[in-house]
Parts: structure tokens; sequence; C-alpha cells
């Protein structure tokens, strides 16, 4: 029990390194605990929901405090070792732990408050002057009374409308409030059930009686009764209408001559698992021996990398592993890098666990996440399920576990476990290792193509290696051909972008009832439109980039900002009329295909046609069940789908790959074209890849076309070394980022000076991004490079000062830097 002189620091979700410090009151001190929800006032008006790191008695002397409105929780929501891990992730990823808050929380769990403005009664005789924008908001304030500031900002039609508040303020027609929301709902259902008076016989008979007058609340009671077997049971109201034309309003007006007694109860949003639970599949035998190398392997090593070429079988693996762990009562965590894989993979688990297993990612709505969360809490008292297995994607690793015994990292190599923006830039399959190590827990990275910074890790003894060379059942990895599209354009014989090597194996799947994956690695229909005439391409007006052309809504569209326009019928700079379009995406290949195949079902997927949280799922189920014939897809094809039908994948243009000025270029080439590759011939009979490159001599073909991945991995680990880059070299990217371009360049150039008087020629920059201006905010980059054998926390700590000092400069107080640590 706390005395009246406690204090709590609290994380607040603001991109604020410290925590701020509130006073208890008294009669909270009972109900104050560590890892709980609290609501504050922060600043004179916001309210925000914020965590409780740490309780204490040293009353801060400095500023007035202000006291903690209210508690939220009966029980912690956050437990001791997740404080651990975002200590680890705020220091590491240097970002605050607010950051990490507002990434780690569904909103569902985040308390807001909204701006409310409010009308006071006022003497209308006072001679005041309104404008006509002030007089339309009086007027709705007076219908109205309360209004909040989105529904403001619709009444006077305008974005900017702070001035008219402020006027209005000042003359005292109205005040400002702020009301707290809470997002999270339950989902409730009613319940019905016979008042306890009609157990006795006496009283049921007297109300049939009562009832022979209405004869719909008799079919009602009638029907109760058959369904409950003449016992005062519960029902939903559903079952008591089934079968007779009675509507609900008769069985509320029950309720309300307290015939019926009506209950709400909080259910579950996730559908209970009611088939037959089966037994894992008996497991091959270069299976087996990879499943008691790896059990073998945790004995000494907490790390563990499996290296399983594609359709090797490591999914029932991974089953066998969750088991023996689920055996043991504890947690497992699977990491999947997509959300499109989830919607495959789900299946395969529930059919061995059932309702133990549960999806968590960014595409359930609020409620669906708070749900899980609590599921997972095993110190909340609203669990619906006892989840005990996780499968998600980054995000997933913020759950409250409290027994973790096991986390596989699937695709370990992919770059999307890599969050981007906004911070915290965390990557997930690194996070993952370190809060596998704070539970105790073991962990597998599996994947056919390792990334070089995990393959160094087994060269250097950090982890340990699992291999599984051989596909399941021993189909042969697919057959791959080269279509030199250089010879074929100079021999006038490509056909839109399709080489007659493509066309012809296509032809040949189609006629044999097989389905195709067709790889392009840019969305739209095409990057760009160009006049013919001048040579004029549309621009994002905020970004400094080229529109993509959307055929399918006609429209070009800014893929870094969003920002939209029609499509232009003529130039804006000499008028003509000669438009068209360059290059090609996913959409224009879903086009072009049907010009030649005219009477199959082709289908896309890519961002724009997986918006939905089951846009996924559908596009999948279809491809599976054989509704779809060709399947045009981004990277989402090539990350561990596994389809039976399909015999041909068609890579349109390598080029693109190869070419992207990146130093993981050549790494990130040959693990998409050997990923998507091995789609093919995964049941039954080998596959075959047509590659389309102008340069069918690049080293890095020839390692996917012989299957070479070693020799991959020691020409580029040759190359890294010798250049200063992962993984021999941390790398620190810094972008600054302002609206005047002047103010980046000068900024940006002593930022650098700084760095070099203390890290040398570790500092490379500043530099123009390839993109240099992006939602109206000019770019400029260093990056920072720093030897694995060096300490890299006292170089965060020299940059955090650097950047405060140049914070302090006035010229560059709004100056944007972006610390990204361990950019991919």
């Amino acid at each position: 029990m706390f005395d009246s002189n406690m204090f709590a620091d609290i994380i607040l979700p603001l991109p604020l390194k410290q925590l701020f410090t509130y006073r208890i009151p008294s009669e909270m001190n009972n109900n104050c605990t560590i890892g709980k929800r609290v609501v504050v006032m922060f600043g004179r008006k916001k309210f925000y929901t914020g965590i409780i790191k740490f309780i204490h008695k040293n009353k801060p002397t400095d500023y007035e405090l202000k006291d903690i409105v209210s508690v939220l929780d009966d029980n912690p929501i956050i437990t001791n070792i997740q404080f651990k891990f975002w200590d680890w992730l705020s220091n590491y990823y240097m970002c605050s732990q607010g950051e990490i808050m507002n990434a780690a929380l569904p909103s569902g769990l985040k308390l807001e408050s909204e701006t409310k403005i409010i009308y006071n009664d006022i003497d209308e005789s006072q001679d005041f002057k309104f404008n006509i924008k002030e007089e339309s908001l009086i007027y709705a304030l007076k219908t109205h009374k309360i209004l909040s500031i989105n529904k403001v900002a619709s009444i006077l039609n305008q974005k900017t409308f702070v001035n008219h508040i402020k006027s209005l303020l000042d003359k005292g027609i109205i005040r400002v409030e702020e009301e707290t929301k809470n997002k999270y709902k339950p989902k409730l259902i009613a319940y019905y059930t016979l008042s306890k008076e009609f157990e006795k016989e006496e009283k049921l008979k007297e109300l049939f009686k009562k009832l022979e007058k209405a004869p719909k609340q008799l079919k009602i009671l009638v029907n109760y009764l058959t369904k409950t077997k003449f016992k005062i049971t519960e029902l939903l109201a559903n079952d008591i209408l089934d079968g007779i034309k009675v509507n609900s309003s008769i069985l509320n007006t029950m309720v309300k001559k307290n015939i019926f007694v009506k209950e709400k109860k909080e259910i579950s949003r996730f559908k209970n698992y009611d088939e037959k639970i089966l037994e894992p599949k008996i497991l091959s035998e270069t299976q087996s021996k990879a499943y008691n190398d790896i059990n073998n392997k945790f004995i000494t090593k907490d790390t563990v990398l499996l290296h399983g070429v594609t359709s090797s079988g490591k999914t029932e693996i991974y089953i066998h592993l969750i088991k023996d762990y689920l055996d043991k009562g504890k947690q497992i965590l699977y990491l999947l890098p997509e959300i499109a894989l989830t919607a495959q993979i789900i299946n395969r688990l529930k059919f061995i666990f059932g309702d133990l297993v549960c999806v968590y990612h960014s595409k359930f709505n609020d409620s669906e996440r708070v749900e899980i969360w609590n599921s997972v809490n095993s110190l909340t008292s609203k669990k619906q399920h006892d989840y005990r297995i996780i499968l998600g994607a980054r995000s997933s690793i913020f759950l409250p576990f409290d027994n973790l015994g096991l986390i596989i990292v699937d695709e370990e190599h992919e770059n999307s476990y890599k969050q981007q923006s906004p911070s915290p830039r965390y990557n997930a399959r690194d996070s993952a290792i370190v809060l596998s190590k704070l539970h105790n827990a073991k962990i597998l990275l599996a994947t056919a193509t390792p990334s070089i910074e995990s393959y160094h890790n087994v060269l250097k003894g950090k982890y340990a290696l699992v291999e599984l060379q051989n596909r399941y059942k021993n189909i042969k990895l697919p057959e791959i051909k080269i279509a030199n599209i250089r010879e074929a354009y100079r021999k006038k014989q490509m056909k839109s972008h399709f080489s007659p090597t493509l066309l012809q194996n296509i032809k040949a799947a189609l006629d044999n009832n097989e389905q195709i994956i067709l790889f392009q690695n840019r969305r739209g229909f095409s990057p760009f439109v160009e006049c013919k005439t001048c040579g004029w391409i549309p621009k994002c007006e905020y970004c400094d980039v080229s529109l993509t052309y959307h055929k399918y809504t006609n429209e070009l569209v800014c893929h870094y900002c969003g920002y939209t326009v029609s499509n232009f019928n003529k130039c804006k700079a000499c008028s003509d009329i000669a438009m068209q379009t360059k290059g090609f995406g996913t959409e224009k290949i879903e086009d072009e295909i049907t010009i030649f195949f005219p009477d199959i079902v082709v289908k896309r997927m890519d961002y724009d046609t997986t918006r939905n949280k089951n846009s996924y799922y559908k596009i999948i189920k279809d491809f599976e069940d054989k509704k779809i014939d060709i399947l045009v897809g981004t990277q989402m094809v090539s990350k561990g789908l596994d389809f039976d039908n399909v015999s041909l994948v068609g890579i349109l243009n390598a080029d693109t790959l190869l070419n992207y000025p990146d130093f993981r270029a050549y790494e990130r080439s040959y693990q998409l074209m050997t990923q998507v590759s091995g789609r093919a011939g995964r049941k039954n009979k080998q596959g075959k890849v047509i590659i389309q490159t102008s340069d069918p001599k690049n080293r890095i073909i020839n390692y996917v076309l012989n299957n070479q991945y070693n020799k991959m991995l020691e020409s580029e680990l040759s190359e890294r070394q010798k250049y200063k880059y992962p993984p021999f070299y941390r790398l620190i990217s810094i972008t600054l980022k302002h609206k005047n371009k002047q103010i980046v360049d000068d900024s940006s150039k002593l930022m650098a000076e700084k760095l070099r008087i203390l890290f040398g020629s570790r500092v490379l920059g500043p530099e123009y991004p390839i993109i240099n201006r992006i939602q109206n905010k000019y770019l400029k980059k260093i990056l920072l490079k720093i030897e694995k054998n060096k300490s890299t926390t006292k170089a965060k700590e020299i940059l955090d000062k650097i950047f405060d000092e140049i914070k302090i400069i006035k010229e560059y107080r709004y100056v944007t830097i972006v610390c990204d640590v361990d950019p991919l």
C-alpha cells in the first residue's frame, strides 16, 4: 500500500525521450500499479493514455505536478519483460519509449481526447461583429450546442479555421473542452431467459392463459420451451424465433412485460474452430533428420538457422516443434513477413492445433487486436480465448507473452521484417532474437535464401546451422531457362513485354490445365507517362518523382505520398495529345496477357488489390481452388506460398532487380528470383521458370540458374568487407528533412562536419537520395559506418548530443532528423 506522497513516471505516446512524472492521488494509492494504463493531462487541455513504468517518492521540484486523472485497468497490461524489451528497442533504434508504446499497443487500448467546441449562452444585446464564417459557426452551435473539431472543419469547409475559433473564444461566445474517448468496445450479444417466476407450473399455466389473446407472444413462448425442453435456460433471439414468423420486437415487448429477462454478454469476435483436430503428418527421413538436428543444436545454441530449399517441407518441421513446446506448456510466436502468408498457414495450423492458434496483424480492426492482446496476457481477467500459438507479422513481437518458449522466424531474409516508417524503425527478426533471450526461449530462423548477416553469424559460431537440401518427396528443383530479351528486341520477336520463350511455355502450361505465376516487382500499369512530342512527364506536386499510371482508376498516383490526379489527355507543356505510357507494372501485365490468352482468368496480387483485411485470403483461396489461371504479382507472390498446380513461373524483368542502386541489390535479386522460382513444381512434378533479362551472363543470374547460394554468399562477403558494409560494419542512416532546400543543405553540412570531427572517414555524405523531395520536404542523407568491434552505444550517445546541438540553432529548429539503425 502506498502513502499519499507517491509519484508515477509515465510513458506517454509522444516522440519525447523522457518519462513524465505525475502525482498519485491518495484515493488511487491502492490501484496504481506498474504496467497499468492511466489517463493524464498533458499541457493545458490534452488528455492521453499513459503507462506507469515506475512508482517512487521522489517529488520533482522544477515544475508543478499534475495528478493522474484515472486508472483504466484492474490488472497490468504491460509485463516486466515487455518493459525490458521496450528499453532495448528504445536504446538500440534510437527512439522514444512513447513511440514504441504507439507501435506496440493496439489503438483500442489508447484513449484519446477529442476537442469539443461548446456554445456559451451570452447576452445577445452585446455589439459583436462577426465575419460570415463565424456567423455560420454560431448558427450551428446554437442548434447543436456542442461540435467536434472535425465537424467545425466540415461546416466552415476549410482546413485552417483556428483564427475563427480564437476570435470567438476572445469574445466569450464559445469555450473549448476535451472529451476523452475509449476506442475499444467489447462485442456484446443479447441472451433471453424465461423469468424465474415461471419455474412454478401454476404460474406457467397462468401465463399460457394470459397469452391466448396475444398469439404471436404465445408462439414465442411455445418455441422457447420446445427448444429448451421446458428448462429455463438462456437462448439467442435467433434461436427463439427460429421457424416461426414473428418479429424480434414482439420478443422485446415480452421483456418489457417481465416474461423474459434480457442479458447482454461479452463474446469473442473470432469464430471457434469446430472441425476435427488432426495429428501432425509423419516426417520424411530428411525432415526427421533436420528436426532432430534442430533439437540437438538447441541444447548448445539458442538461435538456429534452418537453411532449407524451397518446398523442402519446413512448415511440417515447424508444426512438430510447436507441438513439442505446447506439450511443455509454452507459448509460441510464429513470425511471417507478409500478411498474405498468414491466410494460407493459419489453415494448416488450425487443422492440428484448433483454437490454440490465432493470427495477429495490422489488417485486423482495433477491437480484434485488443481481444487478442487480452487473450495472450495472463494478467488480464478479460480472456475470450487461451491463445498459445501466435501467427503474425512483425507487430506481433509486441504482444504481452508471459511464457514464451519458441519463436519461429519464417523467411528470415525478408526486408518486410524491417519497419521503415514511422519510428520505431525496428527489425522484427533481430528484435525477436533479443525477445527470445529475455524469455529464455529458443529461436529458429528459417529460409531457402538466408540473409548474408544471418549466415555470417553461423560462420562466426554465433548461430547453429541445420540444412535441408532436398525437396519433399525428392521432387527436382524447377528447371530454369533464361530468355535474352535484348536479343529478342533486336530480332523484333518480343510481343509487348513477353518473350517467345515465355509465351510458348505459358501456352503449354495452360493446355495442361496448369497454373502460372508472373512476377513483376512494380505495381501500377506504367511507371510514368510521357509526351511523345516534347518529352514532358507528369510529376508529383509534393515529391520529386514521376506519377505512376493506374489504368483501372485512370489516375496518376504518387507511390510516396499518395497524391492523385486524373490521367492527362494532353500534354501540359505543349498541349499535344500524344501522351504514351512507359515501362510496365503488374496492372499492365494483367491487362496485356489476356490479349494473347483471351479465355483465361487472370488476377493480380499487389498492394493495390490487397488493401482489405480479407483480400489476401480471397485471392489465395481462389488460386488454390484453381479459379485463377494466371496470378500476376509483386514480391508478395515470392514469399513462401504453396500452390499444388503451379508449373510455370515467369520473371518479367530481372534487370530492374539487379540494377537497383543499393549495396544489397545482388543479394536481394538472388533471394527474390530463387524464392519466386520455388513456387513452381511443388507437388509431384518438376516446375519450370523463365527469367527474362538483357544480361544473361550476370553472375547472380548464373547463381540462381545453378542454385549456388554459397557462391553468391562468398562473392558478396568479399565485396562488403572491401567496401565496409554489413555484416562487417554497422550502418546508421541519418536523414534531414525541411521544406526549405537551403536549410536542409546548411544543416546537413554542419551535422556532417560535427560528425567527421569525432568519426572521421566513417561518415559518408551529406548526399541527396534518389528521391530528394517527399511530401514537400527536401531530404539529405548522411551515412555512418561503425566497425562491428566498436561500441555502437557510445556512437549513439554522440549522435544524440549532436542532434541536440543542431536543434538548438534557431534556423534549424524545425529540421526533422530521422535516424535509422541498420537500414535496409
